[in-house]
């Protein structure tokens, strides 16, 4: 998104549409550890954070739908009489959320909608949740429809799955409405029972580096590697039926059944497992304080992911790696769906400009690039301003 607060998207708007009846301010997210276990109904440890997707919203007294991308200088027109995918592919983000509200009954309004931020798109702070969980909680309060936040999120996720086409969990939709500032969020993406964990260390920064590889999800090896793992599961579950998802089962079922597997889907499954147990491990580790443990535990993920679950790529391989054998990083990995985005580290206030200084120089000379690097603070979830 290109860097437009709430300020340049109310302006864009009345210019384009006349008074807006709503702001909403929508963040995106982190994942401290946890990946690619939430369509796995496993744990995740989230966050929302202080990058931003702004809304203007305005119900119509007609059907006509109209949207404004900002970031893209690009407009849409359309009717609720006929919700279809665009080309275009980005308002098919708003397009989902309405067929999904209209999908559980609910009397729609026209809409007009022009949106706008710094949340980088392809970057894994997950910019599509954000936009879409922003849509669906303006349209919320302004039609009356009084689904709780929890909902929204599920409604979120099933617009992303069913509309725009990646078979996306839970986990971004609700990291977004339902962050609280200096807290994570232990989530179980089973049954949704989640706890706030403090993380209010100011001597403790995250920090993301972009390695500026962008890649779309739809149609992309997100959706073949959530099928792989569905494939282990069927496995699994025709020895032992209590297994329903990977969240069930330990490496020693895995293991019992190796030969049924081939060493792809072993190597999927394995990774996800061993991902779920990392994610307590985490969390107790933030309880006692001990955050070398929690740290450990992010690196062990990134090599999980780049050659288990094989979602890396040579330039987040470049950055975490680099950044792990740095003095004052705690752990640093990928985070995302992956071929691209963004490292998450945990870097020591002190050694930050230590840290911003060396990465920089890596970027140059080993990537070619100059340096994008985000300092994050955990904010609260979506919400209305102005």
């Amino acid at each position: 998104m290109i860097k437009s607060g709430s300020e340049g998207v109310v302006n864009a708007f009345r210019e384009n549409y006349g008074k807006e009846d709503a702001m909403v301010r929508s963040p995106g997210r982190v994942n401290l550890i946890g990946e690619h276990t939430d369509h796995n109904l496993g744990f995740v440890l989230p966050a929302a954070v202080d990058k931003y997707i702004h809304l203007a919203i305005r119900l119509r007294d007609d059907r006509g739908l109209r949207f404004l991308a900002l970031d893209k200088g690009e407009g849409f027109a359309g009717s609720l009489e006929e919700i279809r995918s665009s080309k275009a592919q980005w308002p098919n983000y708003l397009l989902g959320v309405l067929s999904e509200f209209r999908e559980l009954g609910l009397e729609l309004r026209g809409v007009d909608c022009a949106f706008g931020g710094d949340v980088p798109i392809g970057c894994g702070l997950s910019s599509s949740a954000a936009l879409e969980g922003g849509f669906a909680f303006g349209l919320n309060e302004l039609m009356g429809f009084g689904m709780d936040r929890v909902a929204l999120a599920q409604l979120s996720q099933r617009s992303e799955n069913r509309f725009v086409g990646v078979n996306c969990g839970i986990m971004d939709p609700f990291a977004s409405l339902m962050g609280r500032a200096k807290k994570l969020i232990r989530l179980d993406c089973r049954d949704l029972s989640y706890e706030y964990v403090p993380f209010e260390r100011e001597d403790i920064r995250i920090v993301l580096c972009d390695s500026q590889v962008r890649r779309s999800l739809t149609g992309s090896e997100y959706n073949i590697r959530r099928a792989q793992c569905e494939q282990g599961v069927a496995i699994l579950r025709s020895h032992t039926p209590s297994i329903q998802s990977l969240r069930d089962a330990s490496l020693e079922d895995l293991e019992a059944h190796r030969p049924e597997f081939s060493p792809e889907i072993f190597r999927r499954c394995a990774y996800v497992i061993a991902e779920n147990q990392r994610v307590l491990t985490a969390c107790a580790a933030l309880e006692r304080g001990d955050l070398k443990v929690l740290g450990a535990a992010m690196n062990e993920t990134h090599a999980g992911l780049a050659h288990g679950y094989e979602v890396s790529c040579p330039e987040l391989d470049v950055l975490a790696e680099t950044a792990q054998a740095m003095p004052g990083v705690l752990g640093s990995r990928m985070m995302g769906a992956g071929f691209g985005g963004c490292t998450i580290n945990l870097v020591e206030a002190e050694a930050l400009a230590s840290f911003e200084t060396g990465m920089g120089e890596v970027y140059r000379n080993r990537l070619g690039k100059e340096p994008v690097i985000h300092v994050c603070k955990l904010r609260g979830g979506t919400e209305f301003i102005g």
